[in-house]
């Protein structure tokens, strides 16, 4: 019960005790107070153990054996030991270096010289070595002779508590780092109460590193039997073929691409081309991967290694694709894209076959990857013609994103160049107003185009000029998607032309339209040709029996004069210009040298210089100039022309 605490529920009361008074200490003895120790406690439970009185206490206190039993012997003192002899021949040795900086050398920057530091116990002085290097051009050896380092300006010197593993000494100037120590200096440091931090390796020497490298022995390796030489001479030339797919058809717009890897097996090279077919919808650009040797896994480097401004190197990547990575059926990663091989030429399975043992060459033909052969594609749907410019100029801009001129016959443009066939027509139309109206239809023969114009006629109450831009004219119900053109074959005598809702009829034509017609009679039909020769009749005799003869229209009142004025007029011209050369061209008609020049002579000279070749007009020149009997005027009246 006495092991319970004295907490309530923990205690019980003995029933055989009655009588709880507290002994009297204090008692009186021949009139003095004494007192006394309890010999019971409450409840009259005898108390075990003895106590002393005050009275006995003060006596202990004060008591003193050598009072009593006399003084003892002092214990002799230790022999005195000086420190020259307790740490004689004790030493704390550490191991260090220090870094000294070197300066204008291209060879190194800076030389770390390991040092030995030295304590000495008995009487704390120190000593700095050098170890000794082969070769260091350096006096070595004994740094700083052996006395007590000072430690600052207060005169304290260094003692053997400031010394620890991974700390600095500055002294003289110099900055020691402390790096190891022997045994016995560890040993001796713990049993004086001082923690040894860990160990740390000193330095070496870059400079003297490079000269031990330069002074050892060289191994050389032999060369292999197929070295790079033999490469360059026995496979230059020599290139693998494989035919592969790129599948991108998982990412959206994507399409199955084929394509064409190179591998030159004189460098180990590979590069990856296109395969570009008519309207594939990608740029004509041929290659897709230069030639250039491809690791396996390009990202299977180092994270130390700056990808963002340094290149991938041999040292980087050790293992690139080689002819034993590339087969029938192989699916290689070049940068990311997953080409499957599924055919290869000749050269390359006989290099299998050779070299590899491989004699399957099956072509894959797998429904998984090529696709299924009846896919059917979605074709472009041409818009229909706006009606704006030309039709091939139209088709052009559904064609291509940038438009480009339409393709012209180069050798039918300079087969036809400057060949023009002129017909005469009137408009026929409804309209009093438009009746009567004239105009000259140029047909081009370069480029089958055809122009309109309309001669200025006076009091007709119309603008005359340009009435169409050389194009070409579609025949009337010709499809956009096949349109049909006018060809030269359509224009005849009484033939009616409809240009862009206007309607014309022939009704004459240029005598140089009859000249080509019958020189390539295959390509006009019968009517053609007869309704020609009806209007222009036998060509024999005609003055106007040239490629660009003028037409001849039905002159109106006051016509005869105003054509004479304008002949007039282009003569006195022709002598401002020519005034010297009148001689010569009056001796070239006169050649028997009569001194006279005939009618016919004076309508060829119309005829070069592009003058009307009308009878009336020459006739009434000739009487204005003075002719003879005979029609014939001499050099004098030539002149007059002239004037």
């Amino acid at each position: 019960m006495n092991g319970l605490p004295f907490l309530p529920g923990n205690t019980f009361r003995d029933p055989t005790k009655q009588n709880y008074h507290i002994t009297q200490t204090l008692g009186f003895k021949n009139g003095h107070r004494v007192p006394k120790h309890p010999e019971f406690g409450p409840g009259a439970d005898r108390l075990n153990f003895n106590q002393l009185s005050e009275t006995e206490l003060a006596l202990l206190e004060n008591y003193k054996p050598s009072l009593i039993y006399g003084r003892a012997k002092p214990e002799a003192p230790d022999n005195f030991v000086p420190a020259t002899v307790a740490f004689d021949k004790k030493v704390l040795r550490f191991f260090g270096y220090f870094k000294q900086t070197v300066y204008e050398s291209p060879n190194e920057f800076f030389r770390v010289r390991p040092v030995t530091i030295l304590y000495y116990l008995e009487d704390d002085s120190m000593q700095i070595f050098e170890d000794p290097v082969e070769n260091s051009g350096i006096p070595q050896g004994k740094l700083i002779r052996r006395h007590k380092f000072p430690k600052n300006d207060q005169g304290q010197t260094f003692s053997w508590k400031d010394l620890n593993l991974g700390e600095n000494l500055s002294i003289y100037g110099h900055t020691f780092r402390i790096c190891d120590c022997d045994d016995f200096t560890t040993k001796w440091l713990e049993s004086e109460g001082v923690i040894v931090n860990p160990p740390e390796s000193i330095p070496k020497d870059p400079y003297i590193e490079s000269r031990k490298k330069a002074s050892e022995l060289k191994t050389y390796k032999t060369k292999s039997d197929f070295d790079k030489l033999r490469q360059f001479i026995e496979m230059d030339r020599k290139v693998l073929r494989f035919y592969a797919v790129w599948d991108d058809r998982a990412n959206p717009f994507g399409e199955l691409r084929p394509f064409v890897i190179h591998y030159y097996l004189v460098d180990d090279t590979l590069e990856v081309r296109e395969v570009h077919k008519p309207n594939d919808g990608h740029d004509p650009f041929p290659v897709l991967i230069k030639r250039q040797k491809i690791p396996k896994n390009r990202y299977n480097v180092k994270s130390t290694f700056a990808s963002i401004y340094l290149e991938l190197s041999d040292d980087e990547i050790k293992q690139y694709l080689r002819p034993h990575d590339l087969g029938m059926g192989q699916v290689v990663n070049i940068f990311g894209r997953n080409f499957t091989i599924y055919d290869m030429d000749n050269f390359t399975k006989a290099f299998y076959y050779q070299n590899m043992g491989v004699t399957d060459f099956a072509p894959l033909r797998d429904e998984n990857v090529f696709g299924k052969p009846s896919q059917a594609y979605a074709r472009m749907e041409i818009a229909p013609y706006n009606g704006y410019g030309s039709l091939e100029d139209s088709l052009q801009n559904c064609l291509y994103l940038v438009p480009e001129p339409p393709k012209k016959d180069y050798i039918k443009l300079l087969e036809n160049q400057h060949k023009v066939l002129r017909y005469e027509a009137l408009m026929e139309t409804s309209k009093l107003e438009d009746k009567g109206r004239k105009f000259i239809i140029s047909y081009r023969l370069s480029d089958d185009s055809i122009g309109i114009y309309e001669p200025p006629m006076r009091n007709s109450g119309v603008i005359g000029g340009k009435f169409l831009e050389f194009s070409r004219v579609a025949r009337p119900g010709s499809t956009l998607d096949s349109p049909k053109f006018y060809g030269p074959q359509d224009f005849y005598i009484g033939a009616v032309i409809n240009i862009f809702k206007h309607k014309f009829r022939i009704v004459g034509a240029d005598l140089f339209v009859l000249k080509f017609a019958e020189e390539h009679a295959d390509q006009f039909p019968p009517q053609t040709l007869e309704s020609l020769r009806a209007h222009l009749g036998d060509i024999t005799g005609r003055v106007d029996a040239k490629d660009r003869g003028t037409i001849n229209i039905k002159r109106r009142p006051g016509d005869f004069d105003r054509i004479y004025n304008e002949i007039r007029n282009k003569l006195k011209a022709s002598r401002i210009t020519n005034s010297e050369d009148l001689r010569q061209m009056f001796l070239k008609y006169d050649a028997d040298r009569t001194g006279y020049i005939s009618k016919e002579n004076i309508k060829d000279l119309f005829r070069k210089v592009s003058l009307p070749l009308d009878d009336d007009i020459i006739d009434a020149m000739m009487q204005e100039a003075g002719s003879n009997e005979n029609g014939s005027i001499n050099l004098y009246n030539f002149v007059k022309f002239f004037e």
